[in-house]
């Protein structure tokens, strides 16, 4: 009896073994590819009169602002200093969340990892493996 049990307990532990290493190797088939779209990623902004452009690389990096020549007619520096930044949070905040999107093409559904690039937050990130080595939840 005691080795029936073992023997099915060894075709779960196998089979589960199987399941995360088959994601493994998902995951880390993809990553090539996951690095040459991000390298490339740029996403572009413009302020709302269309005078500053600016394109903002995978990790919200300000890559180019452009100004049209009636940005600096209106000779307000105030103003201009404004719609240059605003147009930079906007492009980064874009960039960050077509990065988001990018990756989680690449994440199996529900992962840590893929909560963490929402929010940022290691606690919960951490909390979950903790979880995991504990015994109280399966990775994904």
């Amino acid at each position: 009896m005691a080795e029936s049990v073992d023997r099915e307990a060894n075709r779960a532990l196998r089979a589960r073994f199987d399941e995360v290493h088959g994601q493994y190797r998902q995951l880390r088939s993809g990553l090539d590819e996951l690095r040459s779209r991000l390298a490339e990623l740029r996403v572009t902004a413009r302020s709302d009169d269309g005078q500053v452009t600016v394109v903002a690389g995978a990790r919200g990096d300000v890559v180019s602002v452009e100004l049209t020549p009636a940005a600096l007619q209106a000779r307000d520096a105030r103003a201009l200093s404004g719609k240059i930044t605003s147009t930079v949070h906007r492009a980064t905040a874009a960039a960050v969340a077509a990065t988001q999107d990018l990756v989680a093409g690449y994440l199996p559904a529900g992962s840590g990892a893929m909560e963490f690039l929402r929010t940022g937050d290691f606690d919960t990130l951490l909390g979950r493996a903790d979880a995991v080595m504990r015994g109280g939840e399966r990775p994904t």
